[in-house]
């Protein structure tokens, strides 16, 4: 239950509305993270622009790296719901059960090359406070295990992403009962 009082459909903003009524013909809910963005128009958007264009379009990382980020960082974070959302929407995107039973074991227990353990161990430190630590040699790095510029540029993006709605998730409560 949220620490404040979350918008229902009705008292929306007509734009957001549009965006809303699909997900409730389809589901019969909004969930929490939804509306408490509902409160202001001005940061629904935003965030929905970083939702269309990091997560939902097909990308220079597979949705198999970007959920596994998803799941890792709001682990990490503490953030409750965002995992429990994300595990729905990787299955949803065809993950095998057994790699989201892996990737909730954390990131030694995939079964996934070196690689991409390296990129998602390094997403897991730039989600923490002393992010400011990691150097040119962590990148580097990452280029040696053949990840791109661009390719680590999403993956810092997506992290942090998910620091930032694993924030707001859980200063407001979400997901969380009374």
């Amino acid at each position: 239950m949220a620490h404040i009082d979350l918008p229902e459909f009705e008292e929306m903003d007509p734009e957001i509305q549009e965006r809303a009524r699909p997900i409730l013909q389809k589901t019969g809910e909004l969930g929490e993270i939804f509306k408490l963005l509902a409160l202001r128009k001005d940061i629904y958007f935003a965030t929905d622009a970083m939702v269309q264009n990091y997560l939902l379009k097909e990308t220079e990382l597979p949705y198999r790296i970007k959920e596994a980020i998803a799941l890792l960082v709001s682990k990490e974070n503490g953030c409750t719901m965002c995992v429990d959302v994300h595990i729905g929407i990787a299955k949803m995107l065809g993950l095998p059960e057994a790699l989201v039973a892996q990737i909730l074991e954390g990131v030694d227990a995939m079964d996934v090359s070196e690689a991409e353990k390296a990129l998602l161990r390094f997403c897991i430190r730039a989600s923490r406070k002393e992010n400011y630590k990691m150097t040119k040699e962590d990148i580097d790095a990452l280029k040696a295990c053949g990840y791109s510029d661009t390719q680590i540029l999403e993956a810092v993006a997506i992290t942090g992403y998910f620091n930032y709605i694993n924030t707001l998730s859980n200063v407001f409560g979400l997901g969380r009962e009374g």
